[in-house]
């Protein structure tokens, strides 16, 4: 079952190839919030009936808006973990190489995640890389443009799974759904010292269009494409799921939400797993108009995204007034 939020308020839940508009809620934040004040599966508390819509063409016309958004958009978490993929050491090792014949931390990172990052149910195993990319005011729509800032050296995707994650009233993190991402960052900012990935992943971020419940599936074999001009200059397969991780879903999880600060009542957390392709790694240098394709059968429609550059002067300095 998926769910998607239509921009400007309604739900449509679709099953199979049939999609209807529920009658009732205007979001899916709420229904989350009424299945965590229930303490049942949000699948079990959606409304029966709803006129039929034809969610591919609602997509089209970007009628599609992030999945959750919390109405306080500063309650909105966006984070996620790296590291995470059998697939992505080389790309990282390869951009983080330490002098010859040393590994570097990347790819010492991901060692610790190989070695124990899959611990048995209900213990904490090894500590994931972490990241922060900003508030709710950064999650873009699908069809919506991800925004280079004008300082940046560069703007690249990076196909990712998310979950959604509600605190309820006693700080219990309850997992809404899944999603496909697109992680988007500055590879450049990155490349020149890993000490730099804090500040390449404070960028917005896509999610979309929809919202898986239920389980992640333990392989997803999905596709990364980036087009120009209507052409497509990149396409590779991406794999993800457990199967393909060296960390757990629940080891992540677990890293993310042992901190009490996001275990605050009411807050949402929107959480990145990694991934494993990068078309940077590849060679490809995006630009302005470039539209990221990322696709995976389980979750139903790609998430599509252009991008856009912000202008202004990089070396201009924000200016700051003393009260």
């Amino acid at each position: 079952m998926h769910l998607s939020q239509l921009v400007g308020g309604g739900v449509i839940c679709r099953q199979g190839e049939a999609a209807r508009l529920l009658p009732g809620p205007a979001t899916i934040f709420e229904l989350a919030e009424e299945a965590v004040r229930r303490a049942m599966p949000l699948a079990e508390i959606l409304p029966r009936g709803g006129e039929k819509v034809d969610l591919a063409a609602l997509a089209a016309s970007n009628r599609l808006d992030v999945p959750l958004r919390h109405p306080e958009p500063a309650r909105m978490y966006l984070t996620g973990t790296g590291l995470t993929h059998t697939g992505s050491a080389s790309a990282r090792d390869a951009m983080h190489a330490a002098q010859a014949g040393e590994a570097s931390d990347s790819l010492k990172m991901f060692r610790i995640g190989l070695e124990g990052g899959r611990p048995d149910p209900g213990l904490a195993g090894a500590q994931p890389e972490w990241f922060y990319k900003g508030p709710g005011t950064e999650a873009v729509a699908p069809g919506a443009a991800l925004a280079s800032p004008a300082f940046a050296l560069d703007g690249g995707e990076e196909p990712e799974i998310a979950g959604y994650y509600l605190i309820g009233p006693d700080g219990q993190p309850w997992r809404i759904g899944f999603s496909l991402a697109n992680e988007f960052s500055d590879h450049v900012t990155e490349r020149i010292n890993y000490l730099y990935l804090a500040h390449s992943k404070l960028r917005p971020a896509a999610f979309g269009p929809e919202l898986l419940l239920g389980e992640l599936p333990k392989r997803i074999e999905g596709r990364s494409r980036v087009l120009r001009g209507g052409e497509v200059i990149f396409d590779a397969p991406f794999l993800s799921g457990e199967d393909h991780m060296s960390h757990s879903i629940a080891n992540l999880e677990h890293h993310h939400f042992k901190y009490a600060p996001f275990r605050r009542p009411g807050d949402l957390h929107i959480h990145m797993f990694g991934t494993a392709t990068l078309s940077f790694s590849r060679g490809v240098t995006a630009q302005e108009g470039d539209v990221f394709e990322i696709s995976a059968p389980p979750f139903g429609l790609p998430l599509r995204n252009p991008l856009t550059v912000l202008s202004g002067d990089p070396e201009r300095a924000v200016p700051i007034r003393a009260l």
